[in-house]
């Protein structure tokens, strides 16, 4: 089995997690499988880094002395965000060299000041998405997905998605059932997309103020299935389908119809993960109807059918 080099670079600030999570991911399949990732740790001198959180990681050489890796992995945190001229240096001289760049987080910022992401489709930590799309306009930031991937450039989102990255790329290296084996052992799932949004439709809209319309938004998350027309919704809220469209968008940022789009669609896509339902009753449970209006609704959405979804993102074999 083809064996790949992976370097993680270590800086003062770094996100323990961005470093770990991935780590966990490339070491667990080296394990259940043999020597398959040849993992190492760098920083600009070799020196022990302090993380974001206060944990002190000590590399395991200088980056001055390590060979062009398969992956090099660029990590986030508070360091990213004003880095030192010397690792930007380190990054725009050598990281052409790896024949797969990726980045965590906000070590999306290291690589743009690197100048290694102008004229790709990247994805960073929501807060960091407008502020890398100003400062490096050459760069097309898509602020939506946990990971995006564009040739040998892989991005993510923050924390989480570096482990839902390396997943990605352990079952592109080795096949899904090396993924899955460390998802299971990691107690994670291998199963979301790197299209999925990096929120929840609850978190991606605002939550509203006044009490009524803050009340159907969670009826509406927990009774997917129910009438969901805004003459329904407002009735709920006693207002006139008119103000509480109006109400509605203005508090929460997505019109009533926009958030049950969103709702439905997230409870179907858990509904696929992590149950054996069939495609007919999820549709009913989630208020599409039928099959077929399900099946548009995810092309749209995710660019899949819901059997293809499942086949690809559940945890386990499924039946449809």
């Amino acid at each position: 089995m083809t064996q790949r080099s992976v370097l993680v670079v270590l800086f003062d600030g770094v996100q323990s997690l961005d470093v770990t999570g991935p780590v966990e991911v490339f070491a667990g399949a080296s394990h259940f499988l043999g020597a398959t990732y040849d993992l190492r740790t760098a920083s600009l001198d070799g020196s022990p880094v302090r993380t974001s959180s206060g944990l002190v990681l000590v590399p395991d050489t200088a980056l001055a002395d390590v060979e062009p890796p398969h992956t090099l992995l660029v990590p986030g945190g508070e360091g990213a965000r004003v880095p030192a001229p010397a690792l930007v240096g380190w990054l725009r001289e050598h990281a052409p060299r790896a024949e797969r760049l990726v980045s965590v987080c906000t070590g999306a910022l290291l690589l743009a000041e690197a100048g290694q992401l102008d004229g790709h489709r990247v994805t960073t930590h929501w807060t960091v998405c407008e502020h890398l799309a100003r400062t490096h306009p050459a760069v097309e930031v898509d602020p939506d997905p946990i990971f995006v991937r564009d040739g040998r450039l892989a991005t993510s989102a923050g924390v989480t998605a570096g482990i839902d990255l390396a997943l990605a790329l352990v079952e592109e290296d080795h096949g899904r059932e090396v993924a899955l084996t460390v998802a299971r052992h990691l107690v994670v799932f291998l199963r979301r997309p790197g299209n999925q949004a990096q929120f929840s439709a609850q978190l991606t809209a605002q939550t509203a103020r006044r009490e009524p319309l803050r009340e159907v938004q969670h009826w509406i998350t927990e009774h997917p299935s129910a009438d969901l027309t805004v003459e329904a919704l407002a009735a709920r809220a006693r207002l006139s389908p008119r103000h509480f469209a109006r109400a509605f968008r203005a508090e929460t940022g997505l019109t009533p119809g926009r958030y049950v789009d969103r709702v439905r669609l997230e409870h179907a896509r858990r509904l696929l993960e992590d149950t054996s339902d069939g495609v007919a009753g999820i549709a009913h449970a989630c208020g599409y109807g039928t099959p077929e209006a399900m099946r548009r609704a995810f092309v749209k959405a995710l660019g899949t059918a819901p059997a293809e979804y499942r086949r690809r993102f559940r945890p386990g074999p499924g039946t449809d």
